[in-house]
């Protein structure tokens, strides 16, 4: 009895309660790294664009859109991340053996390419952008070091895989405390941003062209394939119940990373809107922004924002060329050459982009253009997902609950529904 009684003590005790919460934290860090790649791709250039032409054009108003989208995003990863441990596969191999026939799976692995290179080419265009204004380097020249970025930080990355995830963590840091401090110096009012959070409106066309935008820069169709892959790489000869803790740890990791994302995403949305809007509200270019925001808030503010910028875009670029690396093995069901395909997905959008850039077009709109374009593909990786997740058979103890599911299908929904009206007010 007395055993017992000391026993119940120990459990209840803060130290115990303390070793509990110290034994998850050292195994929290020692998972973490999947969401933390998959978190770059929630704060790179294409959100930068998209959140700040709609701080700038609506203010607060379209905040609310902000958060919606990264709730969306966080469920998402956490549905394929779990995937990956349930079943030690990627969503890539798992819908090449569902879908069976090369006439099924070529369009597929097209789409989702598509998806890899859309979102490559907002990456692309940041860290180009970045180094043209941060550095006074010439756009043909910061096209040039903007291509080959990508390719130098995974040679020196790709024996140690872990040492890729650190710098990642280090790139992640520099963008939350950027952000930290432009809201120091621009804090933004209060009651516009309840406002902005608790009031659902489009204020015309042009507002719900930009939510769309918004809701494919979060809402990422190629690390939703990633996370999957990351996830199965740690899972892979674990035992169920090694699998079971790996779950738990994989929604404390997707929580708190995808937190963080929603925050900098916001902040940038906030920091567009103190700055420039109303009275800069028609901000066309980063340029623009960039040397509008220098004389309200000093040199720093302005510095800071591209360094920001910079770090989205190198991080978010490696994090893209991986995905699409994983897509293509993934669908095609055999290795490729890891170099050729990095190098191709780089200068794919490369050239492009070099021309149109070097021609005079606006990479803001091209950089919101591009997210539109992601969001009408959010439904190629989100969608079977979600089915899949719903399996028995497929997910074991893994499987949804109904409320999940229930929850997941309702985002799925909201996704479509803005896509269709944002297609009819565009084209008709």
């Amino acid at each position: 009895m007395k055993r017992k009684h000391s026993a119940i003590i120990e459990m209840i005790s803060p130290n115990s309660k303390i070793s509990r919460f110290t034994n998850f934290l050292r195994r929290f860090i020692t998972y973490s790294g999947p969401a933390l790649i998959v978190s770059i791709g929630y704060m790179d250039p294409g959100n930068y664009g998209t959140d700040l032409q709609g701080g700038a054009a609506f203010g607060y108003s379209l905040l609310w859109v902000v958060w919606l989208s990264c709730a969306i995003a966080m469920l998402m990863q956490y549905l394929s991340g779990k995937l990956g441990i349930a079943t030690q596969k990627s969503l890539a191999e798992i819908l090449r053996e569902k879908l069976g026939r090369k006439l099924f799976v070529i369009p597929y692995w097209l789409s989702s390419e598509v998806a890899a290179a859309a979102t490559d080419l907002a990456e692309y265009l940041g860290t180009v952008i970045a180094l043209n204004l941060l550095f006074g380097v010439p756009m043909i020249y910061a096209a040039i070091f903007g291509a080959a970025d990508v390719i130098i930080i995974l040679a020196l990355t790709s024996r140690k895989f872990r040492l890729l995830e650190q710098l990642f963590l280090i790139f992640v840091s520099i963008i939350s405390f950027g952000y930290a401090y432009e809201l120091l110096i621009a804090p933004p009012d209060i009651h516009g941003v309840l406002s902005g959070s608790f009031s659902p409106h489009f204020a015309n066309a042009s507002a719900l062209f930009v939510a769309v935008g918004i809701i494919g820069a979060t809402v990422m169709p190629h690390v939703v394939f990633l996370h999957s892959f990351l996830t199965k790489e740690k899972a892979i000869g674990k035992t169920l119940d090694e699998r079971k803790k790996m779950r738990k740890l994989h929604l404390a990791e997707t929580v708190f990373l995808l937190t963080i994302a929603a925050m900098i995403n916001a902040a940038i949305l906030l920091m567009a809107a103190v700055a420039f809007y109303p009275h800069n509200s028609q901000i066309a270019s980063i340029a623009e922004a960039y040397k509008t925001l220098v004389p309200i808030f000093g040199v720093s503010a302005g510095v800071v924002f591209l360094v920001t910028l910079l770090s989205s875009g190198i991080a978010s670029s490696a994090a893209g060329t991986l995905a699409g690396q994983i897509i293509m093995e993934g669908f095609l069901g055999k290795k490729v050459n890891v170099w050729l395909r990095r190098i191709i997905t780089r200068f794919v959008n490369v050239i492009p982009t070099t021309i149109a850039v070097l021609l005079g077009f606006d990479p803001l709109h091209i950089l919101v253009y591009s997210q539109f374009i992601l969001s009408l593909l959010i439904p190629v990786a989100v969608i079977p997902v979600v089915i899949l997740t719903t399996s028995k058979k497929l997910m074991g103890e893994f499987v949804n609950r109904k409320i999940t599911t229930v929850i997941a299908c309702v985002f799925v929904g909201i996704v479509l529904i803005l896509n269709i009206f944002s297609l009819v007010n565009q084209f008709l």
